[in-house]
């Protein structure tokens, strides 16, 4: 697919995904695809691509995690010794592949908000932004802190949204003693000293 939006290849491809969905898996994608395109109208990023980002971004996630594991290897996808230890987050890695070699999406643009939508990464592009920040407020979302506050905070402060998604994030996962990928750190520390900055 290239950058001119289809809306033929969109139905199909909305089709396609769909099947590969539990029902909420699916609804929290309408609601991706949903919020990633208000926020692009919201801060001068291309609607069309935050559309599909946020359709695919989760198109390898009801795969069982063992099972994705296995794909990662046989696709020699680099993953990490966190990544195998912790598999819930493979389905980022794997999605980004699918979205180039079945869903045939040419731009990297897309493929790299798929592949960062749940660690992140340092210096993230705007759309990058878009769906790392849509995956964590989209409408059925209801049990993360401070949510409201990030919601209207990432209409004004993409980046403050980021950091404030990171911060809260690491803070759980400290606090229920689980492992910190040096990623998810990496980019909250990038986003904490840009801040500083400004």
């Amino acid at each position: 697919m290239n950058e001119k939006f289809d809306k033929k290849y969109y139905m199909e491809l909305r089709q396609k995904i769909k099947g590969k969905l539990s029902k909420s898996r699916y609804e929290h994608t309408l609601g991706v695809e949903f919020t990633a395109a208000a926020l692009a109208m919201c801060h001068g990023a291309d609607i069309n691509k935050a559309r599909i980002a946020g359709l695919l971004h989760d198109c390898a996630k009801c795969m069982d995690e063992d099972v994705q594991l296995k794909e990662c290897i046989k696709y020699k996808i680099d993953i990490t010794s966190y990544e195998k230890e912790c598999k819930s987050v493979l389905h980022s890695k794997l999605g980004a592949y699918y979205s180039k070699a079945v869903y045939k999406i040419e731009d990297d643009e897309i493929i790299n908000a798929i592949k960062y939508h749940t660690t992140g990464r340092p210096d993230m592009t705007l759309l990058e932004k878009i769906i790392y920040v849509s995956d964590y407020i989209e409408p059925s979302r209801n049990q993360a802190p401070n949510l409201e506050y990030i919601r209207k905070l990432s209409f004004n402060d993409l980046d403050r949204a980021v950091y404030e998604i990171l911060k809260d994030t690491l803070e759980y996962l400290k606090e229920n003693n689980q492992v910190i990928d040096t990623s998810s750190n990496d980019t909250f520390e990038f986003y904490k000293s840009l801040l500083k900055r400004q």
